[in-house]
């Protein structure tokens, strides 16, 4: 797969490494072909980033996980 398309996100909250541990397991098994994610965290954060082979891939992978990070956060929050 060659990237062309990238975005990346910064996630700040007081539960980044809980958030991070949620996630985690999505982002080893999320098999695509068109697209890639990696995450990372620190102690107050937890960054995301999606690289894909075009606009339609990235706005796809996006959505997924975006919608994913929303209902961890309100989770949590709980």
């Amino acid at each position: 797969m060659t990237a062309t398309h990238a975005a990346e996100f910064r996630f700040e909250c007081p539960y980044a490494e809980m958030m991070y541990a949620v996630l985690a397991p999505e982002a080893d098994s999320y098999p695509r072909e068109r697209s890639r994610v990696h995450l990372s965290h620190d102690r107050c954060s937890v960054t995301l980033f999606v690289e894909a082979e075009d606009t339609a891939a990235l706005r796809a992978s996006l959505n997924m996980w975006l919608r994913l990070v929303n209902v961890c956060k309100e989770v949590l929050e709980l």
